[in-house]
């Protein structure tokens, strides 16, 4: 431990790079599993709410199954009727019906202060039916059934919609992970540095030890040490950070200021510290036991 110490006290300049840059590349890596696990609990509390929108005609619709004229009464009963059948019992588990009115206070409920409600009138928001399925996975049922048919506009999806958030999601995590991965090959070559400018700066006694019989490991346990507490304490910063991310931006901002969706708790990102601390850890003591071996070799 006395080797260990007058090496980190010795390379200390470099022994902070390796700390920073451990840190940084290992809390991209907290933030990908964070973001993954943010990922899984949306989803989670999303596709348990997701619902299939049935749009109506509304008076400045002109497609095929609208003629310009708002969904008649007797095409709304349709609807509820096909709903409530026998038929689709099995696939709802509830629906409601929105009027021109109750669409447009949801509407201003969302666009509040925005000046498109300047613009907008009840009659141009459509009359729509909100169903929500016991198997969100078989949707297609509702869409099936009610495309195309009179007084309907279109057939809306949510369960769609969430999987292109989710997959931008997974692509950003994916990208962190990416982003991870150089800089710790860039921390691990920087380890390597590290430690053969150690055993540089200690030829002498590794000479001197070499002459007396002084074994492989003992000779190389202090250079590796060096690495893996160097790197151990940017893992702990790195997993310190991750939790306080989660703490005081997730629990601290997001959940009051965007407070419509499910986050991570800080009980679920303390598996993330573990994580970091063990691959710091390892890779640290891969890349200084290959340093120094390749040193002693010369």
């Amino acid at each position: 431990m006395g080797e260990v110490w007058s090496g980190l006290r010795r390379n200390l300049s470099v022994v902070i790079s390796v700390i920073l840059v451990t840190f940084v590349s290992l809390t991209f890596v907290g933030a990908a599993i964070l973001m993954q696990q943010q990922v899984q609990q949306m989803k989670s509390f999303w596709y348990d709410r997701a619902q299939v929108a049935v749009y109506l005609c509304t008076s400045h619709d002109r497609s095929a199954t609208c003629d310009g004229t708002d969904a008649g009464e007797d095409e709304i009963a349709a609807v509820e009727e096909a709903l409530g059948s026998e038929v689709l019992a099995p696939y709802i588990d509830d629906y409601f019906f929105l009027d021109h009115d109750q669409a447009y206070e949801e509407f201003a409920k969302q666009f509040e202060g925005n000046p498109i409600l300047d613009v907008t009138s009840p009659d141009q928001l459509n009359q729509t039916y909100w169903v929500k399925l016991k198997d969100a996975a078989k949707s297609q049922i509702i869409l099936e059934t009610f495309t195309g048919i009179p007084g309907v506009q279109s057939v809306k999806d949510q369960q769609s919609l969430l999987d292109r958030i989710f997959l931008f999601l997974g692509v950003a995590s994916y990208t962190a992970i990416g982003i991870a991965g150089l800089m710790l090959i860039a921390a691990m070559l920087l380890i390597s540095t590290t430690i053969r400018l150690s055993a540089f700066s200690r030829r002498r006694e590794i000479g001197i030890m070499r002459l007396v019989g002084a074994s492989n490991r003992f000779i190389q346990t202090p250079f590796i040490l060096e690495g893996i507490i160097a790197a151990l304490i940017g893992a702990v910063l790195a997993g310190a950070a991750s939790v306080a991310i989660v703490k005081f931006f997730v629990q601290g901002f997001l959940v009051k200021e965007v407070p419509f969706t499910s986050y991570i708790t800080v009980e679920q990102s303390l598996i993330v510290p573990p994580i970091l601390i063990a691959l710091g850890v390892i890779l640290s003591a891969i890349a200084a036991k290959i340093a120094i071996t390749r040193y002693l070799r010369v």
